[in-house]
């Protein structure tokens, strides 16, 4: 019996024990949902995933995309999938109904896409970047703009991209040199090139609508000159049909270690009179626009993170239970059968620690998701104000996070599986291999640790760090209550305080010494502040683990808060006080990384 691709228990626990998404069915925008039609969504995501995806996992990492000069080739196989997302309409699982969206709240929809993203992988990249280009558009665009590219995106005609890095400019955009001119009939004629753009040609849709950062003539240096276009592969005609070609050609395909199913691409545009480009908003103020998409990308990188985590962990649990080989030290009758290998400790622990990497990542991006949503559709003002500032506060944690110990905890997958763990007859490699580029897009770990630390915590009078230390210490007075979980509480609590003091010390040495060499520790203030968080998000698991024991559940949810409450522990014991030492590196202001110098390399 093939391993289940991801628990539907713990699915369930996650949506309506731990995040109570039931409750959003009394926002007006949900109203005609409720757990029934979740479920039902849940259970489509689920069989087109076993049904399309999972058959041709392998073959889609095997047979990487090509190009002839004219055309990409993938497996057809590819399009018949991506075909049966989009005619089930989980290709807009939150877009409106009227758009052919099931007008999911976004905590919902996120665990719907687990069945497909865990089993389509990067496959899902290309509707998964077609909605965030949709949101986009729908949010700064005009309404002709909407109509024209928002529409046939939602309807899964029309594929949709970002287009920012360049050759001598990635992550460094105030450098990028793509240029927009305005013609003699007033359009905007866009001539650069882009590289490194996920699903940038492939023919999978009948278009590609690409939002492109550019530079107009005459615009201030630097990111405040920065304005951001609509550029599609081909142009539309008035009555919504194809037109020609415009000059976005395809230079190459990069080939990745991993993530082989969505094209990796090199854009030319304009190397005849120019693309023609379709500017969005104001000119000057494309970057912060592109930012709801970049952020919106950052959540599902994360999210992409901890579901390749979950999908390794079930697998490798699944082999560790069918899998004999050995006998415990305790056994010395050499005539005694082997055991199945999760009888071992050190088994265990390799699986306790996936479990408690992939669990604990995925519950923070579902609490990203949830004030996502929350910044869109909670009842007050107030409300979602507080989710805006929150979210914006963490979302450098929910990208890195999951982005580095997911792969941690598919490494642990194959060492479950051993020698078979490293052979592409199980997908546990694979899986590693896809979630090592996690850390690296949407903005390295280095990147996200100097935005936190740089600009995310101080930030309005340091709102979204006080924010989210007031969730957490709010989750810590209810554990006062249980007795059993109080110690718990107590060390969420001193690790808190030490986060505290370590941001305050670094904060100081700003004024006093140069800023480079205070913020050379930032990716360890980072891993502190995202273990902090997940020790958190394991405390409130733990929480509801031991009210429903108290409660005295079913067998079989005894075993599964039993395995919540474990890994709480787990994290506590073995992960936790792990901070202290980064914590001491970046409060003593240790230097080293900064003062070695190139030539003693």
């Amino acid at each position: 019996m093939p391993a289940p691709i991801l628990c539907e228990r713990d699915l369930e626990f996650m949506l309506y024990e731990l995040f109570d998404a039931e409750s959003l069915t009394a926002r007006p925008r949900y109203r005609d949902h409720n757990r029934e039609t979740f479920t039902m969504a849940m259970n489509t995501s689920r069989t087109i995933a076993e049904k399309y995806f999972l058959p041709i996992r392998q073959k889609l990492d095997n047979c990487q995309p090509t190009f002839d000069g004219e055309k990409v080739h993938q497996p057809f196989e590819l399009k018949t999938a991506i075909d049966a997302v989009i005619e089930s309409g989980l290709a807009a699982t939150t877009a409106d109904f009227e758009l052919g969206g099931m007008q999911l709240p976004g905590i919902v929809a996120n665990a719907v896409s687990a069945y497909l993203s865990a089993a389509g992988g990067v496959a899902m990249g290309y509707t998964a970047l077609t909605n965030a280009n949709a949101n986009l558009i729908d949010a700064h665009g005009t309404p002709e703009q909407i109509e024209k590219w928002v529409v046939p995106m939602r309807e899964g005609r029309f594929a949709g991209t970002m287009a920012m890095t360049e050759p001598g400019a990635g992550s460094g955009l105030a450098d990028l040199t793509t240029t927009a001119t305005i013609d003699s009939d007033g359009n905007y004629r866009i001539s650069g090139n882009k590289i490194f753009i996920s699903g940038g040609d492939h023919n999978l849709n009948e278009n590609i609508v690409h939002l492109v950062l550019a530079r107009v003539k005459g615009a201030p240096k630097g990111v405040k000159g920065i304005s951001l276009f609509i550029v599609p592969k081909y142009l539309v005609n008035d009555d919504g049909s194809l037109g020609e070609s415009n000059e976005v050609a395809l230079a190459g395909l990069f080939h990745k270690m991993g993530g082989r199913a969505q094209t990796s691409t090199a854009l030319n545009f304009g190397e005849d009179q120019g693309s023609i480009g379709y500017l969005v908003g104001e000119e000057n103020k494309g970057l912060a626009y592109m930012f709801h998409m970049m952020n919106e990308a950052r959540i599902l990188v994360g999210t992409g993170a901890a579901t390749n985590a979950l999908t390794g962990f079930q697998y490798s649990l699944d082999y560790a239970k069918e899998r004999p080989q050995g006998r415990l030290l305790s056994e010395k009758d050499p005539h005694s059968p082997p055991v199945s290998i999760i009888e071992h400790s050190d088994v265990r622990r390799m699986l306790l620690a996936q479990k408690a990497y992939a669990e604990g990542a995925y519950a923070l991006c579902l609490f990203g998701t949830q004030l996502a949503d929350d910044e869109r559709t909670a009842p007050t003002e107030q409300e979602r104000k507080d989710a805006h500032t929150l979210l914006d506060f963490l979302t450098p944690i929910i990208k890195s996070w999951p982005s580095e110990y997911g792969p941690k905890a598919n490494d642990l997958a194959i060492q479950v599986l051993g020698g078979h763990g490293y052979i592409n007859e199980h997908p546990v490699e694979q899986l590693y291999r896809d979630n090592r580029l996690n850390p690296i897009h949407e903005g390295t770990t280095g990147i996200q640790s100097l935005d936190l630390l740089g600009r995310k915590v101080p930030m309005n009078n340091f709102a979204g760090y006080k924010a989210c230390l007031a969730e957490m210490r709010n989750t810590i007075e209810k554990t006062k209550l249980t007795g059993s979980l109080e110690c718990y509480g107590t060390e969420l609590a001193q690790a808190i305080d030490t986060l505290v003091k370590t941001t305050e010390t670094v904060m100081s040495a700003t004024r006093t010494m140069n800023i480079d060499a205070a913020f050379s520790n930032s990716v360890k203030y980072l891993e502190v502040f995202g273990h902090v968080v997940i020790a958190w998000l394991w405390l409130k698991q733990g929480l509801l683990a031991d009210k429903a024991l108290k409660a005295q559940p079913h067998e079989n949810d005894v075993h599964f808060y039993d395995g919540k409450l474990h890994a709480m522990k787990y994290f506590y014991r073995a992960e936790l006080p792990q901070i202290y030492h980064w914590a001491k590196l970046v409060s003593d202001l240790d230097t080293t990384n900064f003062d070695m110098q190139p030539e003693w390399f």
